[in-house]
Formats: structure tokens, C-alpha cells, sequence
């Protein structure tokens, strides 16, 4: 027997004072109703009903398993709810590990949007470029561009495939000239990233197909934090190459300019990385959504 259930039924029978009415209220027939109450007294091992010239009512054991009834009923119908409700807004508090660039030079592109959609969600930034273990380090998510891929505990969601762009300051671009071909970028300051695996070159393409490689041996600076590039490029020290999700506001204020626009540098994945389960929490899946279409619409 399901005594949740039995529970409900037995309620609906004390409140329309009736079997048959009851099961109307229920979209049951007579029959069921008057099973399920039948074995709701063999099990308690108590007569609950009662029948006066209303129709039935309680016996004093039937109202006062009526009252643990209501309170155990609407117990549940209040945790079912709560439930309920953070499906459909989600809450709680989220720990994301994110990259230097998504989490501090990317930041007010999508965290304004992220609160006002979500304002019970409260968010714990963890700021690095290393990789993470979800489970080990305490982590609901983390988001990475390129880098190791997912272990077995993990799995990595792509986000977006970024473009890549070449950049520098207009005052910079002033003092040395503006290269129009990747040959020419030997005679200026480049500024390279030192981080994961970072390359010895860059690649760079036609549009008619002709890849240039433009080395990075000896940079004029080079630095494993993607924030000192960004600040040293915005300061008019060199040559940088950032996603464009990076420096789209930068190159919309003009405070950095778009270098050799016709050559293209191999594109960047944007990718979550998400505990190894089939459901994910409702906080996690609206954080990995809406950054999936913030990259979208970026």
C-alpha cells in the first residue's frame, strides 16, 4: 500500500464527506476509493469513518489521523514546491572556477546580464588559469579556453569557438608604424602568453590560404597572467593576441585597434567543464546556458 496516498485518499474522503464524492474529486471510481480506505484501516488497525445522517465522517481515532494527515500532506506538498520553484528559478550559492580572461577582463560583459536573470543565484569567482578538479577542489563548474580537456570525473560542454584577433594600443600602432604583412610584425614588440602550452608562434592565414609563422622566441615581454598582456597592450608596450570576446569592448572605445584584419590566427574554444552525472543542478545549468548564449549573441 502507498500510504502517501492512502493518506491523500483518506483526506479527500473526510473533506466531501463521502466515498463517491471523493472519487469524483479524485477522477477515480467508487471502487478504488473504498479499497484504498478499506486497507488504510486494516494496516492502522482502526475504524476511521463513520456514518451519520451528513454521510461519513471521522470516528475520534479518524479526525485525529486526519489532522497528522493534513500536516504530513502539506509537508510534503511544501517541499514538492520548493523544488519546484528552484527549478524554475534557480538559487543558491554557485563556486566557478573561471580564467583570468572570462572571469576578470570579460566580466561585465556577462555577470550584470547573469544577476538579473538570476537573482537567488549567488556566485563564488575563483579567478586562475590553472585547471581545476571539480570534485577535489570544490568546484559546481568551471569554464576554460583550450587548455586539458576533461578527466573521467568531468566533462567538457563546448561553448563557443572564438575568433582570435591581433591587437594594439593606437598610440603604439602611432610611434611604430602599422604592419600590413605578418613578415612585418619581425620589427616590432610582441607581447606573448606564457601560460598552458603556450605557443612558440603564431599562425597566421590568408584569406587566399598562405599561413605566415611569425615566432615568438624572444617577445618583448612575456607573461603567464592573460590580465598583464591585456594591460601592457592597452598601455602601447606591443602586439597582444586576445580572443575577441576579450577585447571587443576595448576595440569598440578604440582603445586598442584590430592589427593585420586579414589574416586570421587559429580560433579558441570556449568549453564548461561539469561534474560526470546526468543531472545537473538547476544552478549550474542556468550558469552554463546563459553563458552559452551570451557567446552566442557576442
Amino acid at each position: 500500500m502507498d500510504q502517501l496516498a492512502a493518506m491523500r485518499t483518506f483526506r479527500h474522503i473526510v473533506e466531501a464527506r463521502g466515498i463517491s464524492a471523493a472519487a469524483q474529486r479524485m477522477d477515480t471510481t467508487h471502487s478504488t476509493v473504498s479499497r484504498q480506505l478499506k486497507q488504510l484501516e486494516q494496516a492502522l488497525g482502526a475504524r476511521l469513518l463513520h456514518r451519520d445522517t451528513h454521510g461519513l465522517s471521522p470516528t475520534a481515532a479518524g479526525e485525529r489521523y486526519y489532522a497528522a494527515c493534513v500536516d504530513i500532506l502539506e509537508r510534503v506538498d511544501a517541499a514538492a514546491d520548493v523544488l519546484a520553484d528552484e527549478q524554475r528559478q534557480p538559487s543558491g550559492r554557485l563556486r566557478v572556477s573561471l580564467p583570468l580572461a572570462i572571469g576578470v577582463l570579460e566580466l561585465a560583459q556577462w555577470l550584470p546580464s547573469f544577476q538579473a536573470r538570476y537573482p537567488r543565484i549567488d556566485l563564488d569567482l575563483s579567478c586562475s588559469d590553472q585547471f581545476v578538479n571539480l570534485a577535489s577542489d570544490g568546484f559546481d563548474a568551471a569554464l576554460r579556453i583550450d587548455g586539458p580537456l576533461a578527466d573521467a570525473s568531468m566533462v567538457a560542454r563546448t561553448l563557443a569557438i572564438a575568433e582570435v584577433v591581433l591587437v594594439a594600443a593606437p598610440a603604439y600602432l602611432a610611434r611604430h608604424g602599422v604592419p600590413r604583412q605578418p613578415d612585418e610584425l619581425a620589427g616590432h614588440a610582441l607581447l606573448a602568453y606564457a601560460g598552458t602550452e603556450p605557443s612558440p608562434e603564431w599562425l597566421l592565414s590568408a584569406k587566399d590560404g598562405t599561413v605566415s609563422r611569425v615566432p615568438l622566441r624572444a617577445p618583448r615581454l612575456r607573461s603567464d597572467a592573460i590580465t598583464s598582456l591585456h594591460a601592457a597592450a592597452l598601455a602601447g608596450l606591443g602586439i597582444a593576441a586576445f580572443t575577441r570576446p576579450t577585447v571587443q569592448a576595448e576595440l569598440a572605445r578604440g582603445q586598442l585597434v584590430h592589427v593585420l584584419p586579414n589574416h586570421a590566427l587559429p580560433p579558441r574554444r570556449y568549453y564548461a567543464l561539469l561534474p560526470s552525472t546526468r543531472h545537473l543542478a538547476p544552478k549550474v545549468q542556468a550558469f552554463v546556458t546563459h553563458m552559452a548564449e551570451h557567446y552566442r549573441k557576442a
